[in-house]
C-alpha cells in the first residue's frame, strides 16, 4: 500500500466502514419496524421516548422488555435515552456484579442532583441477575434515580424478583414478520446510510434472504 493509499483508508468515514446493520439501526421510535402494537401513542415506550416525559410523574420508572433474540430490545433501549435527552447506561448481566450496579446508580444520582439530567439504565439479559442484584436497583427505581429498561428472553414473571417486576411495566416483543424484513431490506438498498441505492435486488433474492 502506498503512503497516499494508507493515509486515504484514514480518511475515510467512520459511517462507511461500520457494518451495514449497524448504519441502519433505528434512530426514533418511528423508525422501528415489527413493534407496533407496543409503539403506539399513549405506550410506555413511546411516552418514554417523548422529551417532555423528563420529570414527568405520570410516565414509568421501569419497562421490562420480553422477546426473543434480534427484535430491537437494546436499539429501542437506547432510543429511548436519546429521543428523550437522557444519558443512557447499560449493563450486561452476564459480566455485572452488584458494585457494578452500585456505581452506576450513583453516577446516575451524581447526574440528577447536579444538573437534572435524568439516566436510562438498560440491563441486557436481566434475568441473569441473581436476587441480590436485581435488589440493588430497587431504591433507584423507587425514588426515580433511574429510568431502568431491563431486556430478558425468559419470561419476567419466573424471573425477575416480585418488587422489581411489581415497579415495572412488562412489555412483550414480537419477532419480525416477513412482510417487515422485506422493508427492511428495501430501507437498507436505497437509504444514504445503507447502500444508497447504488445496488439492485430483485424479490427473488428478497425471498430468499
Amino acid at each position: 500500500m502506498t503512503e497516499n493509499d494508507l493515509f486515504g483508508a484514514a480518511d475515510v468515514p467512520d459511517d462507511m466502514t461500520r457494518p451495514l446493520a449497524v448504519r441502519m439501526r433505528p434512530r426514533t421510535v418511528d423508525e422501528v419496524l415489527g413493534q407496533s402494537h407496543v409503539l403506539g401513542e399513549g405506550s410506555p415506550l413511546r411516552r418514554l421516548a417523548n422529551p417532555s416525559s423528563k420529570g414527568s410523574l405520570t410516565a414509568p420508572s421501569s419497562i421490562i422488555m420480553f422477546g426473543p433474540p434480534g427484535v430491537g430490545k437494546t436499539t429501542l433501549a437506547t432510543i429511548v435515552a436519546r429521543q428523550s435527552g437522557r444519558a443512557f447506561e447499560e449493563l450486561s448481566a452476564m459480566t455485572s456484579g452488584v458494585k457494578d450496579v452500585r456505581d452506576v446508580l450513583a453516577r446516575a444520582r451524581r447526574r440528577l442532583v447536579g444538573d437534572g439530567t435524568e439516566t436510562v439504565l438498560f440491563i441486557d439479559e436481566v434475568h441473569r441477575f441473581s436476587k441480590s442484584q436485581q435488589d440493588a436497583l430497587l431504591p433507584a427505581v423507587e425514588n426515580r434515580d433511574v429510568t431502568f429498561i431491563g431486556a430478558t428472553t425468559e419470561n419476567p414473571s419466573f424471573s425477575v424478583i416480585k418488587p422489581l417486576l411489581s415497579r415495572s411495566v412488562v412489555v412483550k416483543l414480537e419477532s419480525l414478520e416477513p412482510s417487515d424484513l422485506a422493508t427492511l431490506i428495501a430501507r437498507a438498498v436505497e437509504d444514504k446510510r445503507g447502500l444508497n441505492g447504488e445496488v439492485k435486488i430483485d424479490d427473488a433474492a428478497v425471498n430468499e434472504i
